[in-house]
């Protein structure tokens, strides 16, 4: 299996702009640029991007090894928060958090952290990503 994401852009770093697509065609030539990745304008950016990849993966990684253990979650619902730093002339990703809110019916917390964990390290997205993964997991009732 194979999944396509394609990006063009024009310009120089700070005064030039792009736009960004996927092959199902949920995004079609949305713009980004400079002041929406790195200033305040509204925009998307490839690290919100791997943040929304990385919530969507690990919540559906998260529902295999529970239903795996037995249980069926009503709701996951997990954020990704993506830090970027200065690093060796550059930009690094240095870290992610995710925090993640579960609803389980008949799940012990002991058994939801356990699953929450399994799924942090069998993530495709976390495996591919050279930063530090931490996550706050709360089992709601």
């Amino acid at each position: 299996m194979k999944r396509t994401g394609s990006a063009v852009w024009q310009g120089g770093l700070k005064d030039g702009k792009g736009t960004v697509s996927t092959e199902s065609g949920v995004l079609a030539s949305v713009p980004y640029s400079f002041s929406k990745r790195f200033g305040d304008e509204k925009g998307t950016n490839p690290e919100e991007l791997i943040g929304a990849a990385h919530a969507s993966c690990f919540s559906m990684a998260l529902s295999l090894v529970l239903g795996e253990a037995g249980m069926t979650a009503d709701e996951i619902a997990t954020s990704a928060a993506v830090t970027v730093e200065p690093s060796d002339g550059g930009f690094s990703i240095t870290a992610v958090h995710l925090t993640v809110k579960a609803k389980i019916p008949g799940a012990s917390d002991e058994a939801f952290q356990k699953a929450a964990e399994g799924a942090k390290a069998g993530c495709p997205v976390s495996k591919v990503l050279n930063a530090n993964i931490t996550m706050d997991a709360t089992l709601e009732s």
